[in-house]
């Protein structure tokens, strides 16, 4: 279906849905790199006006990727509830986004329509709103999720402790961890990036760290983020598997690429739900995304990156994660050249997955050849925990020293709590009390009075 728009003497013409969402798309080098962007400001406009007068039910009619060529697709159509999406249905893009911000529009309205939204309706109304807009959307839908503890409460903020080290040492793995664990970070998930695939070295990391919260009786969940299929055969042979991490992305090619399909996915499901780790929810999935991911495996189809990354929230949105992260400056200044486009790009990830119901956490993060630097990740950290992310990253000095890139340390989330006045998981900060790291107020009391914990953990490691 064709689109036109004229600003002064000048028509627009975009001939499709697709073309439409790429053209409107704020400026990021990624869309440049495609040759999807517009070509001028004047053109992003028009594109936005002719974006904001397309019914909703357009979307419905009109697949950005052939139903027959792509899985994504298939889900998407396929899992569409007509029942919820009745209440919006009769709305352009542009009224779509009044009724998402009006104040008689309320968490429960949201929720409720969020399975009759699909991923190009959301990445649509994205488009034509300011970055204040999607931080006052998402605030508005909360979305929660369980395993040993609840994620995503209103009024708290989560952690994920990240204690990579380049040659997957236990005791150095072991250390960086018990330091986030001191500053009240792991509620989220203690998560290691192993340097290595192998079995036996994942195997080690996930017994290392279940037997340190077994001891501990710490109320977390843990992770090591190899190949689903690795965790598979982990599983298989009897390891304490948590959670299944796995990267996602937008497209069937994009997944495939990653190794990956939906039925196998499906299988690591049911497989981590066979092991009946969890005590407080059923939610037993990592999904880690970022804008940049289909393109940069030329499987994007032509399709924009913002538009690619929110149809990965398809592929999460079935499997019921506990966990969704996007990764937002990883992939490079390639797909997000600078600050601005790294802290827009945070903001929308946030957003759309919060509407379409996944749990959304973000790794407020860039690379060293980046035009960005710590104090964007300030800015960035500070506006999605006004907008009420799930869970941030936590790295010693915020700075990943397997992985090679900048994210965000202990000491940023204990700033975010602070300011903003976020609390841990609830379970998580009972415990925290109980083996008195915080106090009742949930501050840090100080290594001189968590002597219990740092008694124990001191013969554990030397045991280790």
């Amino acid at each position: 279906m064709p689109f036109s728009e004229r600003i002064g003497v000048q028509r627009y013409r975009f001939p499709g849905l697709k073309t439409l969402l790429a053209k409107a798309s704020p400026s990021r080098s990624g869309d440049q790199l495609a040759g999807l962007a517009a070509a001028s400001e004047q053109e992003r406009v028009a594109a936005k006006i002719a974006l904001a007068n397309v019914p909703l039910r357009a979307f419905l009619d009109e697949a950005v990727i052939p139903y027959e060529a792509d899985e994504v697709t298939r889900l998407i159509v396929d899992s569409h509830d007509p029942l919820a999406f009745q209440p919006v249905s009769s709305l352009t893009v542009g009224e779509f986004r009044e009724w998402i911000l009006s104040e008689h529009t309320s968490t429960a309205d949201l929720e409720r329509a969020s399975a009759g939204l699909t991923p190009e309706m959301v990445a649509g109304v994205s488009k034509l709103m300011r970055n204040q807009d999607l931080i006052a959307g998402a605030r508005k839908r909360p979305v929660v999720t369980r395993f040993r503890n609840t994620m995503g409460l209103p009024g708290h903020l989560g952690v994920r402790l990240q204690p990579n080290h380049p040659t997957d040492d236990v005791k150095g793995i072991a250390a960086s961890m018990l330091d986030g664990l001191m500053y009240g970070c792991g509620d989220a998930l203690i998560g290691i990036n192993p340097a290595t695939d192998s079995l036996e070295a994942i195997t080690t990391l996930l017994r290392m760290i279940d037997d340190f919260r077994e001891r501990f009786a710490v109320p977390s969940q843990s992770c090591v983020l190899t190949h689903v299929t690795n965790t598979i055969t982990a599983i298989e042979h009897g390891s304490p598997v948590d959670l299944v991490f796995q990267s996602i992305a937008g497209t069937e090619k994009a997944n495939a690429g990653f190794g990956i399909s939906l039925s196998l996915l499906q299988e690591a499901h049911e497989a981590a739900l066979s092991l009946k780790r969890s005590t407080v929810g059923q939610n037993v999935m990592y999904f880690e995304t970022g804008q940049g991911s289909a393109l940069s495996a030329n499987a994007h189809h032509d399709v924009d990156q913002q538009t690619c990354e929110v149809r990965a929230y398809a592929v999460a949105r079935k499997f019921a994660p506990f966990l969704v992260n996007t990764v937002v400056g990883f992939i490079g200044p390639e797909y997000l050249y600078d600050g601005k486009q790294i802290i827009r790009a945070g903001l929308e990830d946030h957003f759309c997955g919060k509407l379409l119901g996944v749990p959304m956490g973000c790794d407020v993060c860039y690379t060293n050849h980046a035009e960005a630097d710590q104090d964007d990740m300030d800015t960035l950290l500070t506006l999605l925990g006004v907008a009420g992310i799930n869970f941030v990253i936590g790295v010693p000095g915020a700075d990943d020293v397997m992985l090679n890139y900048q994210s965000t340390s202990f000491h940023d989330a204990l700033y975010a709590r602070e300011v903003l006045g976020l609390r841990r998981a609830p379970e998580f900060e009972e415990w925290l009390e109980a083996v008195d790291v915080t106090d009742m107020s949930g501050r840090l009391r100080g290594a001189r009075t968590s002597l219990p914990l740092l008694d124990g953990t001191r013969e554990w490691m030397a045991l280790s």
